[in-house]
């Protein structure tokens, strides 16, 4: 037998055999649009560190939404920004805020659309942290009432799932109980499960206004440095009700993505934030990169990962990319 006795470049040779070996599939079906929204915006106004991204008024969105469902992508996070903060971020509860009236509205305009709502306090508190401050320090336990409030307003106006983001401990079991006990046991909970405390954050603290005034979130967030403390996180927001558990980072935390889609039995969420888009969009104007190629190459990374579904502020184009490909 001659050597090599294998070559594996026979199944690389054709654009043909290629597709057909092909082990990892993107699909616009696996994409989710963020989308921000703020109140009393009478137009778009453009987020300067994420180019391409803005922050809607109410009728924008709708509009946006529409075109995301007619590119084929399945679902939408919504982000509310308000200026109406105070110490206990009572506006995350309002039936009558920017995030309800949203989504009553796309609800009425792209009724397919699957609508998912981010529920957390630290865009609507005056000091910019997740949860009911004591002393100076996040009271945990206070914070879980607060955050079912929320995820009621967002339920009765007519979310799909609510996404708790604030990684406070027993937030899943405490939002599913609430829930559960005013009706809305078909109202699907998205945890941010494993969210680290990420310097990728940033663009996304600018668009939304929800910077911590003092301090950090290093208290609630998880250390980068932790891989098995993840595996702890996943495991127990599914057995609280969790329908599906999110990975945030995305592109840092490959491995972590790996582990818990091994280790949970639930739909993987891989949130690819401000940060790494805001990285590809830089170096895509500076010319230093092809940025269709990147971007593919990026989200299929995280579906081979694991991720079934990808959260990503390039679903837009990325769903016009993956429609060339098929």
């Amino acid at each position: 037998m001659s050597f090599p006795s294998q070559r594996p470049r026979r199944l690389r040779g054709t654009d043909a055999v290629r597709s057909m070996i092909c082990e990892t599939r993107l699909s616009r079906e696996q994409l989710v649009l963020p989308l921000f929204v703020k109140q009393g915006r009478a137009a778009p106004e453009p987020v300067a560190s994420m180019p391409g991204v803005f922050r809607w008024p109410v009728s924008g969105a709708v509009e946006l939404c529409r075109k995301a469902n007619d590119a084929g992508i399945p679902a939408i996070l919504l982000f509310g920004i308000t200026d109406a903060k105070d110490e206990e971020g009572t506006a995350a509860w309002d039936d009558g805020n920017v995030v309800t009236e949203t989504v009553r509205a796309i609800k009425k305009n792209a009724a397919n659309l699957c609508v998912m709502t981010d529920v957390c306090l630290c865009g609507y508190t005056s000091h910019g942290h997740c949860g009911v401050l004591r002393e100076g320090k996040i009271d945990n336990d206070a914070t879980l009432d607060r955050l079912s409030r929320v995820a009621l307003c967002h339920a009765r106006a007519g979310a799909d799932f609510v996404a708790p983001s604030d990684m406070m401990d027993g937030r899943v079991g405490h939002i599913r109980a609430a829930m559960d006990a005013h009706g809305f046991a078909d109202t699907g909970i998205l945890s941010y499960a494993v969210k680290y405390a990420s310097a990728f954050y940033g663009p996304f603290r600018d668009a939304a206004g929800s910077a911590p005034a003092f301090g950090d979130r290093r208290t609630h967030q998880m250390n980068p440095a932790n891989a098995r403390e993840a595996i702890r996180e996943a495991v127990a927001d599914a057995a609280e009700g969790a329908d599906m558990v999110m990975v945030k980072p995305a592109l840092a935390y490959l491995d972590i993505i790996r582990r818990v889609r091994e280790t949970v039995n639930l739909p993987v969420v891989a949130y690819n934030v401000s940060g790494e888009y805001a990285m590809v969009k830089a170096a895509a104007a500076a010319g230093w990169i092809d940025e269709k190629a990147v971007v593919l190459e990026s989200l299929t990374g995280m579906a081979r990962a694991g991720a079934d579904i990808i959260i990503t502020y390039h679903a837009l184009d990325a769903a016009g990319w993956i429609g060339e490909m098929t």
